[in-house]
């Protein structure tokens, strides 16, 4: 019988596992439009949604009272989908996911200005180091720019704001309720760009796309299981083996080699998010003591 941290380290693992192999298929995917790769990511994320919706629910599961809210979270978050899509089929796997790693410090800044949150020494310090890891990798001024690294960095913009709606609707509303309505909007997004034409797959490719919404509807939800069994501290630390999965599938699929640059870049942007971590933790703590003794 697994303990509750060892079924939170667990159910990470699966989560990268899965964002991973995502992650790989939507590289893969080059040869189709992006729209009608939304597609595959929305409706077949609604599909798994609707066996995980409690059976009591299902007449009325999509009520909810913070319809704006809910909106801003989808709005932002395809906006994050379709920079990261861009971004995928665009740079080596393994420097897309190094710069997304820097999610944690866009969202400490939109928290001090959407949550009024205090952020102290050390989390700007973090912040700093993060965006000198993102220059690293991305050398702008040093050599041409490549426009599409603009894309992971809208990709983190995206992601935080999310965070912060998230953390906002988490407070009253089930899981597989705002999942549910960002696969919703992935779907209805999409088939605005069929007049761009979209091509038949044949029944091979078919299944291959499909999972990309099955392996992104539940890797959210190991995701949320593993910060349901245990402490975020403890568990987060394996989200950077997102970084070796990259590099091993883009080195065999795509005969990829990540540069020093992207790999130390990549360690300042991991050190920064864990700093930033480590401090919220200590300052949970800290609140939760306060109360105790109060």
């Amino acid at each position: 019988m697994l303990s509750k941290n060892q079924l939170g380290f667990l159910y990470m693992f699966l989560s990268i596992c899965a964002f991973s192999i995502m992650d790989v298929i939507v590289k893969w995917s080059v040869d189709y439009p992006i729209g009608q790769v939304l597609f595959f990511r929305g409706f077949f994320g609604i599909v798994f949604y609707f066996f995980i919706i409690p059976k009591n629910r299902l007449h009325d599961f999509y009520i909810t009272k913070r319809a704006g809210l809910h909106f801003l979270r989808c709005f932002s978050g395809l906006i994050a989908l379709v920079a990261i899509f861009i971004a995928l089929r665009s740079l080596p796997l393994a420097t897309v996911v190094s710069i997304s790693f820097a999610a944690p410090i866009f969202t400490t800044i939109f928290s001090i200005f959407l949550l009024s949150e205090r952020v102290g020494i050390y989390r700007w310090l973090a912040v700093i180091i993060g965006f000198i890891g993102i220059l690293i990798i991305t050398e702008p001024g040093i050599t041409n720019l490549n426009i599409y690294y603009i894309f992971p960095i809208i990709f983190c913009l995206g992601l935080s704001y999310v965070a912060i709606t998230i953390r906002q609707l988490s407070t009253s509303e089930p899981v597989w309720l705002i999942s549910f309505y960002f696969s919703l909007s992935i779907t209805l997004l999409s088939f605005f760009t069929i007049p761009q034409g979209w091509i038949m797959p044949d029944f091979k490719d078919f299944v291959i796309l499909s999972m990309i919404g099955i392996f992104g509807g539940v890797a959210n939800l190991w995701l949320s299981q593993s910060y349901k069994y245990s402490e975020v501290s403890l568990v987060t630390p394996l989200k950077y083996l997102a970084l070796v999965f990259a590099i091993i599938f883009g080195y065999f699929i795509w005969n990829e080699i990540p540069t020093i640059k992207t790999l130390i870049g990549a360690l300042l942007v991991i050190v920064s998010t864990m700093i930033i971590f480590r401090r919220e933790i200590y300052n949970k703590n800290i609140i939760t003591s306060k109360t105790v003794n109060d």
